[in-house]
């Protein structure tokens, strides 16, 4: 067939010519990936008892297609009974299947039970790639951990997608003095400290990061400090696991140092 216009108008005798398939390349190409988007309770998953998940409502998107749960109604998903003494875990699946290019197709949540043991696993699932006509595909929503008779908890396997008006703010940059010759700059995920003429306590400390600053792994850059002749000064900032969030200067075999004079230096990290 060739191109194929999609936002054209053709004559009112013409045979209808766009389908679902053709939408969910669209949302496809633009959000490149199955998720759950950030509207309503964004399908929050409720325990009701050892045998119900309730999905609470939301947004889906499966291979490009996409389907809700309306506000104020909610998906029950029957979970089967545990067995004394064994474990199991059980996915919640958001299930898109056709029959082919111009089908029928059917959207659907579904729970795949896993199988029982003294160790559990995650059943199989299908994640055919539509857009190559596959016929179903399968994006995991939630992991359902079963020891014994009851459910243990339930976690969350899908990314939320945000939206253009969370991506905006969240890259509209922001500085933060966190101390005299100390500026943050956060921009998304990206944190920018940079540190002129400051100073650093007896065991090395400049400044505490708050929670939401802390990278997830130590990160280090060489700083200048004036008036001494070692040529090894680094700043340390410590990762979230470690509680403090301290940006230190160090020396050689992480030696903390105290000094009360210029320190300057630039480092940046990810937060999670």
């Amino acid at each position: 067939m060739g191109l194929k216009g999609i936002t054209v108008n053709t004559a009112a005798e013409a045979e209808a010519h766009i389908y679902a398939e053709d939408d969910a390349a669209i949302y496809q190409s633009i959000l490149g990936m199955d998720a759950v988007a950030d509207i309503g309770q964004q399908c929050k998953a409720t325990v009701i008892s050892n045998n119900k998940i309730r999905v609470s409502d939301g947004v889906v998107v499966v291979g490009g297609h996409v389907a809700r749960i309306p506000y104020g109604e909610y998906e029950d998903c029957e979970i089967a009974n545990g067995q004394t003494g064994k474990n199991r875990n059980d996915l919640i699946v958001a299930r898109f299947e056709t029959t082919g290019s111009g089908g029928v197709d059917k959207m659907t949540c579904k729970v795949y039970q896993g199988t029982a043991g003294s160790t559990a696993a995650d059943p199989s699932i299908t994640q055919d790639n539509i857009y190559q006509n596959g016929k179903v595909r399968e994006f995991p929503l939630y992991r359902v951990r079963i020891e014994g008779l009851n459910i243990v908890a339930v976690d969350q396997l899908f990314t939320v997608l945000p939206s253009m008006a969370t991506m905006q703010e969240d890259m509209t940059p922001s500085t933060e003095t966190l101390k005299s010759g100390v500026r943050l700059q956060r921009m998304g995920k990206l944190r920018i400290l940079n540190l002129v003429d400051t100073s650093s306590a007896a065991d090395g400390t400049i400044v505490n990061l708050a929670v939401g600053d802390r990278p997830a792994n130590y990160v280090f850059a060489p700083a200048i400090v004036r008036g001494q002749t070692y040529p090894d000064f680094f700043i340390s900032v410590t990762p979230a696991s470690m509680g403090t969030g301290k940006v230190g200067l160090f020396r050689g075999a992480n030696v903390q140092m105290q000094y009360d004079g210029y320190i300057c230096s630039q480092i940046a990290w990810l937060v999670d």
